[in-house]
């Protein structure tokens, strides 16, 4: 995460769910690593490089421009031993290295670097020594920094620190590496190589997808590059974001970790991936699956660790003041032990869709599969927490019961197809939770209700059309397609639920879910409101960021992004959106 005057705010090594390294989007005095003009300058533009994850920062000073590209370098996998990688969504594979490298574009421009590492969330002192035409600092957790490059930096007395003049077309570079030394560098001419291989790797997987020829095209392209950053290549997990207790409302409680990869957000994602004809990435998220559930048995857990793990106790950190001094910052997340029933909907989902790409399942993939198929079919008339991991007390929710009729049918049918007699049992199954949904999960004017015995609404209920519960035509999809539209936003944003209706066991209000708005433009086109789906469209990609990102969360008022960042789960969202808009404007066309 790096702020626009040039410092890496947020940066967990070695993984997404590591400590911090530079933490200073949480509190000033924990961390960061700043390459800037010296002095105090705003940029005056920032962007990708197209079609990569390549930051481009441009500055204006009074003598000159300055130019800072950021990357975590990608390298050759074909130049790394045979069981380095253990998957296979790319032919790259990623360095453990930061690389800045500043340009000077015209005129001069006096630049300054600092690097104020702070480990383990500022909880550990670090100590920097020389080491090989680098600085060297060595952490408790086993991993050992470098810090590298033409910027001659000095230890100094709380941090190393470089300062140089740079006159047109020269440039700097420094690398802050944390794994094997011969990633790093050792020239500038060295540095540009690794930023164009990186560069190439990038497009080369964004050439792998389908991309519409739309006006679009680029924020479904962005999207794409978002999902493939947010997973960890060594097991194929995809964080739902990459940071941690940024808040839903600033100053509030409602501050979470999401560093962490859920089942259902990571099975959500792979729709997106696969609607681009990306599947590599299903294949290394399912073989992550099989590892955390080959000794665990049926019970799914929601969530996992970036390595499969899966004790992820939620702590509190004290001596951190969080993002504008929203408290508790948060490490671990508690929901790691909830009952959450739809987990076992969106994998089964997620498996039939990718089962035509995948090829021939696996036996013994087919029984971890078997073992969710008949979780589903024993809890599903259990209460749960529910999609929102709510900690109030257990309710039937109807998107939990309809994940769980998603789980049984979508196994049914995979069963049929690899000519197992369970098919006809767990289709038998479907159709009674179907009737049961049916009968308790509709309120008495017709729409889906949140959970049963309450006629709250929940933008959850936008899923009845998209996983095929109900054809788009039927009177109660659209019913509650036009509750929600109506009585569930704010802004014209859509809301998770409503706070005043909802005991979700915490205090406070929140934005509107950027995902529920989306899913309300894929609604409104299943439905045939075609102009209105655009028409929201447009309307929410206006509100990214200004590098094309989402959080978690939109405060409808001034279009802030609120909530962890960037979030899968909104741009899965954004993809499925457009391609529904694009969809209904070929039809048209």
């Amino acid at each position: 995460m790096i702020a626009p005057d040039g410092g890496v705010e947020w940066l967990c090594l070695p993984r997404f769910d590591s400590p911090s390294i530079f933490g200073a989007i949480l509190d000033r005095e924990a961390g960061r690593f700043r390459l800037a003009p010296a002095g105090s300058h705003l940029p005056v533009s920032r962007r990708y490089e197209p079609g990569t994850n390549i930051l481009e920062t441009t500055w204006m000073t009074d003598s000159g421009w300055l130019v800072v590209r950021d990357l975590l370098t990608i390298g050759d996998r074909r130049q790394r031993p045979a069981d380095h990688h253990p998957r296979a969504a790319s032919e790259h594979d990623a360095e453990r290295l930061l690389l800045r490298i500043a340009v000077c574009t015209q005129g001069e421009v006096e630049i300054e670097a600092s690097c104020d590492a702070a480990p383990d969330y500022a909880r550990k002192p670090i100590a920097w020594e020389p080491a090989e035409a680098a600085l060297r600092a060595r952490l408790e957790e086993g991993i050992e920094l470098r810090l590298a490059g033409d910027l001659a930096f000095e230890p100094g007395p709380r941090f190393p620190q470089a300062s140089c003049r740079l006159r047109e077309g020269e440039a700097r570079y420094c690398a802050l590496g944390w794994g094997d030394a011969e990633d790093l560098p050792g020239s500038i001419e060295d540095a540009w190589e690794k930023l164009q291989r990186t560069s190439d790797a990038w497009r080369e997987w964004l050439a792998k997808g389908r991309f519409p020829e739309h006006e679009w095209r680029h924020h479904v392209q962005r999207s794409a590059l978002v999902l493939k950053g947010l997973t960890y290549a060594p097991t194929g997990a995809i964080a739902a974001a990459a940071t941690t207790s940024l808040p839903e409302t600033p100053g509030g409680e409602r501050n979470w970790d999401y560093r962490f990869s859920w089942i259902r957000d990571s099975s959500f994602a792979l729709w997106g991936l696969h609607s681009l004809g990306l599947d590599d990435e299903a294949r290394d998220f399912i073989a992550f699956f099989a590892d955390v559930c080959r000794d665990e048995g049926p019970g799914l857990q929601i969530m996992y660790g970036l390595g499969g793990e899966k004790d992820l106790t939620e702590q509190t950190l004290e001596h951190l003041s969080g993002y504008q001094g929203s408290r508790p910052v948060r490490i671990g997340n508690a929901a790691f032990s909830q009952r959450q029933n739809d987990v076992y909907g969106a994998l089964l989902d997620s498996v039939y869709i990718h089962s035509k790409q995948l090829g021939e399942i696996s036996d013994e993939l087919w029984e971890l599969l078997v073992e969710q198929v008949e979780e589903a079919e024993r809890v599903w008339r259990d209460p749960d927490q529910g999609i929102w991991e709510v900690r109030g007390p257990p309710q039937h929710f109807v998107s939990s019961k309809l994940m769980c009729w998603v789980a049984l049918d979508r196994g049914s049918r995979l069963a049929r197809r690899r000519g197992d007699a369970r098919f006809a049992g767990w289709a038998a199954a479907a159709r009674e939770l179907r009737e049961e949904i049916l009968e308790r999960g509709i309120s008495e004017r017709g729409v889906f209700r949140q959970h049963y015995g309450s006629d709250a609404l929940d933008a959850s209920s936008l899923l009845v059309p998209l996983v095929r519960f109900l054809p788009p035509d039927d009177p109660r999809v659209r019913a509650t397609v036009e509750a929600i539209s109506e009585e569930l936003t704010a802004g014209g944003l859509v809301l998770r639920y409503r706070v005043d209706e909802t005991d979700d066991g915490l205090s406070g209000a929140e934005g509107t879910f950027a995902i529920c708005s989306f899913w309300l433009v894929s609604a409104l086109s299943e439905i045939g409101e075609r102009r209105r789906a655009r028409v929201l469209c447009e309307r929410l990609l206006t509100l990214a960021g200004p590098l094309g990102l989402y959080a978690e969360e939109i405060e409808p008022a001034s279009g802030r992004q609120l909530g962890n960042f960037p979030q899968a789960f909104t741009h899965l969202g954004l993809i499925n959106a457009v391609l529904h808009v694009i969809d209904d404007d070929d039809a048209r066309a």
